[in-house]
């Protein structure tokens, strides 16, 4: 990360500040969650968090921010991508609701030749661009993509991958340098996710037997959930976001997403 840089993370109703403290040679990672106010809008907390975080209040001076966006997203092969229709597509895919304003962005996917289109509260990207001289929108789901991408090409077998966050459930596989399928599900349940995890391996026919199956966030019942998995499926593994990311400190901070995890580790 860049000492320079503040990395906020925005999802459905959360909102967390990640930067490097160069006085803490202990600690220099400091991870700092918000609680949001139910009562007031996304971009009304975002400016209370400007006054009140100890990140932002400590260092006023920072003019860099790197903003991960968990919200829905419009995957699109690169060579069908055409920049002036983003948002044409996007609210195609996903309708304005309640008349929302939205700014349509998206993130170059070049090692799996695709395109990720999602969007961003019009008035939350103002209050983020008046407050930063620079402002880098991430969507939240490219890191683990771009990670897990590169670990699936590990031994000869196909792997589906799940990813459990704010109560969603994405799942995906990958065939060589693209996309074999990529979906997101609600999930806040067990039997939910049981029910979709099991589906998108029989519409890809995956085999019980010799394919694989891994999960990883926060995993509803998860002991359960992966006991159930595996009377259909027989390698259905949980990753170990210690082991996965080699040790790596940011696995020591408590309540921090996989995400952001390995956007910190590995990039995007």
């Amino acid at each position: 990360m860049d000492r320079r840089k503040i990395t906020i993370r925005i999802g459905k109703s959360s909102l967390s500040f990640t930067a490097y403290d160069v006085t803490d040679t202990a600690c220099p990672l400091h991870f700092e969650p918000y609680i949001v106010k139910g009562g007031i809008s996304m971009p009304a907390n975002l400016r209370e968090t400007f006054k009140r975080t100890e990140l932002m209040v400590s260092d006023s001076h920072i003019q860099q921010a790197q903003v991960v966006v968990d919200t829905p997203s419009l995957l699109v092969p690169v060579e069908q991508f055409e920049e002036p229709l983003i948002e044409t597509l996007f609210n195609h895919s996903f309708p304005v609701k309640d008349e929302e304003k939205r700014s349509a962005l998206y993130n170059v996917l070049p090692t799996l030749n695709a395109v990720c289109i999602f969007a961003i509260n019009k008035d939350l990207h103002k209050v983020l661009c008046e407050r930063f001289e620079q402002v880098q929108f991430i969507q939240a789901m490219t890191p683990v993509w771009h990670h897990l991408h590169q670990r699936s090409f590990t031994g000869h077998r196909n792997k589906l991958y799940a990813y459990f966050h704010e109560k969603q459930l994405d799942i995906f596989s990958f065939q060589q340098n693209r996309f074999k399928f990529a979906n997101t599900f609600e999930a806040a349940q067990l039997n939910d996710a049981l029910y979709f995890l099991l589906y998108v391996w029989k519409q890809l026919r995956l085999d019980a037997h010799h394919d694989e199956i891994h999960l990883v966030g926060e995993i509803p019942e998860q002991d359960t959930l992966l006991q159930e998995l595996k009377r259909y499926v027989q390698k259905a593994y949980i990753i170990n976001p210690e082991a996965d990311l080699q040790q790596a400190s940011v696995t020591d901070i408590a309540g921090m997403p996989y995400d952001l995890m390995t956007l910190i580790t590995k990039g995007r």
